[in-house]
């Protein structure tokens, strides 16, 4: 068991914190990102103002998430030499190439037309500038699929073998779309929507609790409903398909999402918990609450005698650390299901004509509820990051090549040093932001500068004056 001043436990740490704190503003870049394109679309499609106003003022507070997002991603590149040297050597062959496509393919294309999206919309046709938003966009979200595709393969190798010092990849494709790969990039991309939906409609309820612009603040909400009725019922599903496909190929990682410890006999189902206290070193949970029958065997093979493998079957040395997979877990869905009942609640007022600007001011719990549901999402993504994660160990290639074997041996003081110059730096960043985010929010949009004609726009004036 690694020691709290270990160097492998401290560069997992360090290289966690890291991670914890860019995936926040990755996500929103992804999400963002997309609500940018639907806003100026919607803008070119109907000429109505408000949606360019909405453009503009989210293409704001996405160019200050952007810059952080970019600035907090570039030490965990650099960490996989630094310290993970082992690992980045015995997997260069594809790890490294995936690492290369996201700079390249992704990040590029996101940095390349970025100032034209932010600077250029008086200087390119409104359809020229469409074009670099979508871009952004789809270089946002391609970056999102590198990393994931990386990740994924980490948790179930494909393609190729292991020859004792390094992963030699035989069939690249199979890499790529390895078993996780297609419930890792959507489950994920899924939830950068997700988080940024809610985030957005937070914000417009408090400003609407304010009084502040209430035709401007109930459309973005409207807005932010209208994709949630869609996206918050996917993600319950794509949760439920991953977790099935975590039992096929990790099923050590369900058995700790579930501190279920013994393999149930046949004709006989194994529990759920809702809540428990698992321990490692008893090989049991000290405590369970609200134990359900059957009911994670009905969840994982639809089937009340399903048989589920316990931790207790695989070596203690190869078993995940429970605890954190478990109440991570949990958190995670308790957040998801959470999300979709308030989407649900807010869809019925908006049918009720709750969501009007004269009578949104007057649904005051429902806004409130909005505004607590901000952080939410973002949550849930870092506690699905740490159910993931921490519920691979003790492998960083899993069943392949163990964490410890892929750690550079460092002075664990070295890494301390690291680990604590990060945390101030990234506290400084995170400081900033907010502070110029809330300025941003509290400024509110521009409603009064000259916008440029969309093509509908153009052709209404023609048809109203003639070509003269």
């Amino acid at each position: 068991m690694e020691s709290w001043f270990d160097h492998v436990f401290l560069s997992r740490l360090q290289f966690a914190l890291t991670t914890m704190f860019h995936i926040t503003w990755a996500a929103l870049s992804i999400g963002l990102s997309a609500f940018l394109v639907v806003t100026e679309g919607l803008w070119l499609r109907t000429g109505e103002e408000l949606y360019y106003r909405h453009t503009r003022f989210w293409g704001r507070l996405f160019l200050l998430n952007f810059a952080l997002g970019a600035m907090s991603g570039l030490p965990l590149e650099f960490q996989f030499g630094t310290n993970w040297g082992p690992f980045a050597a015995a997997t260069h062959g594809f790890f490294g190439s995936i690492l290369g496509f996201e700079t390249v393919a992704a990040f590029m294309l996101e940095a390349g037309f970025l100032s034209i999206m932010l600077f250029g919309w008086s200087r390119v046709p409104p359809k020229v500038h469409f074009f670099a938003t979508c871009m952004v966009a789809l270089g946002a979200s391609l970056s999102a699929f590198w990393i994931m595709v990386a990740n994924s393969w980490m948790q179930t190798p494909a393609g190729g073998y292991w020859d004792g010092s390094r992963y030699v990849t035989t069939n690249y494709l199979r890499s790529l779309f390895n078993p996780d790969m297609p419930w890792g990039v959507t489950h994920m991309w899924v939830a950068c929507l997700e988080a940024t939906l809610f985030l957005v409609g937070g914000i417009s309820a408090w400003q609407l609790l304010r009084g502040r612009h209430p035709d401007f603040y109930s459309r973005s909400l409207k807005l932010a409903l209208a994709a949630a009725v869609l996206l918050a019922p996917l993600q319950i599903w794509l949760g439920d398909a991953s977790g099935r496909s975590v039992a096929q190929y990790q099923p050590a990682k369900l058995a700790a999402m579930e501190a279920h410890w013994q393999t149930n006999p046949p004709g006989r189902g194994a529990p759920w918990k809702l809540l428990a206290w698992p321990n490692k070193e008893k090989q049991d949970n000290d405590w369970t609450f609200l134990e359900i029958p059957d009911g994670l065997s009905l969840l994982i093979t639809l089937s009340f005698t399903g048989q589920i493998k316990g931790l207790g079957e695989f070596p203690v040395a190869d078993q995940p650390p429970p605890l954190l997979p478990f109440y991570g877990f949990r958190v995670m869905i308790a957040i998801g299901f959470g999300l979709a009942l308030l989407m649900l609640w807010t869809a019925w007022r908006w049918r009720r004509g709750g969501l009007e600007p004269g009578a949104i001011g007057r649904e005051k719990w429902l806004l409130y509820a909005w505004v607590a549901s901000i952080p939410l999402g973002f949550l849930a993504i870092e506690t699905g990051w740490i159910t993931r994660e921490v519920g691979r160990q003790p492998w960083i290639i899993y069943g392949i090549l163990r964490t410890a074997a892929g750690a550079s041996p460092l002075p664990a003081a070295t890494v301390a040093a690291s680990l604590g110059a990060y945390l101030v730096v990234y506290t400084i960043l995170f400081t900033a932001l907010m502070i110029f985010s809330v300025r941003l929010i509290n400024e509110g949009p521009d409603l009064a500068s000259p916008i440029p004609k969309t093509q509908n726009e153009k052709l209404k004036t023609k048809n109203e004056y003639g070509s003269g």
